[in-house]
């Protein structure tokens, strides 16, 4: 290791658990090298100190962190929204983060009887996440026998374990190749930016700035630039299909009557604006990725 940890604060400086491995490892390390953080990592790493801020980063388990956050052994952590409930850890969720989006769903074989998740009463439940399931499952009135896993979830009901499993959904493709029929969706899950209660009153400055500086790539994200030129008169006709964060921005060209138009839109909207814009009479249009967007 290159770095002797210390629990959080105690040198001065902000802690950000960030999961060391697993399919949230990766976008998360990159989310915060997109957002500025200057740091270096291999495969042994614990406690990665960054150059260019007060933040050091500590890889550990995903499944970790939001005990880590809530005991203070760490200021902050990225993590997914169903561990947080799944641990019912006492902390502040600060942002969602958009990625590793996943559902937390109850499936059944295909030729079982239960279409929905009230069906569940009295039947036994395979998971790997007994505490968040049994919670939600109550919430709904549903009293099942769960039967914690920590394998292939999936293989339960044909192995004759359980009459039915919840578990993490992504595409759906993992549960229908083996023979599950999704019956209802308990919980909507995607990577967070959590804090520990003190940390976000005792280091607010820090807190604040970290998750100004990851809000705003997460924020641009979902955003494209789109540059086009058009004429004047065409204006009109280009706002009224221009959904834009407040006014487009209109620049005079060299020649008469000529502009160009520029806006942030939202990224979902290209694939049926850059039609829409080529009628209203736009042309030469570009479309650019955000950087940083920092309302």
């Amino acid at each position: 290791m290159s770095a002797t940890f210390t629990r959080a604060g105690e040198n001065g400086r902000l802690t950000l658990a960030v999961p060391a491995k697993g399919r949230m490892s990766e976008p998360a390390l990159k989310l915060c090298a997109d957002a500025g953080l200057s740091f270096e990592t291999t495969e042994r790493s614990l406690v990665v100190p960054c150059a260019n801020a007060p933040v050091d980063l500590l890889l550990v388990r995903p499944s970790d962190i939001p005990e880590y956050v809530q005991d203070g052994v760490v200021h902050l952590g990225i993590t997914g929204a169903n561990l947080v409930v799944e641990a019912q850890a006492d902390v502040v969720t600060l942002s969602e983060l958009g990625f590793a989006r996943c559902t937390l769903q109850a499936a059944v074989p295909d030729d079982a009887p239960p279409t929905a998740i009230e069906d569940l009463d009295r039947l036994r439940v395979a998971t790997a996440y007994p505490v968040s399931t049994r919670l939600l499952l109550e919430e709904r009135g549903v009293s099942a026998e769960l039967v914690p896993v920590s394998g292939s979830v999936e293989a339960t009901p044909r192995l004759g374990l359980a009459d039915a499993i919840v578990d993490l959904v992504s595409t759906g493709s993992t549960a229908s190749a083996n023979g599950l029929r999704l019956i209802g969706k308990l919980l909507s899950s995607q990577a967070v930016l959590i804090g520990g209660r003190g940390a976000v009153v005792e280091q607010r400055d820090l807190v604040e700035r970290l998750e100004l500086m990851l809000s705003g790539v997460v924020a641009a994200r979902r955003r494209r630039y789109v540059m086009m030129n058009a004429n004047v008169e065409t204006l009109p006709a280009i706002r009224a299909v221009l959904p834009s964060m407040g006014a487009p921005t209109v620049l005079t060209l060299a020649d008469e009557g000529a502009i160009a138009v520029h806006a942030a839109v939202d990224a979902d909207d290209v694939w049926s604006l850059l039609p829409a814009l080529r009628e209203a009479g736009a042309s030469s249009i570009l479309v650019l990725p955000i950087e940083r967007l920092v309302p």
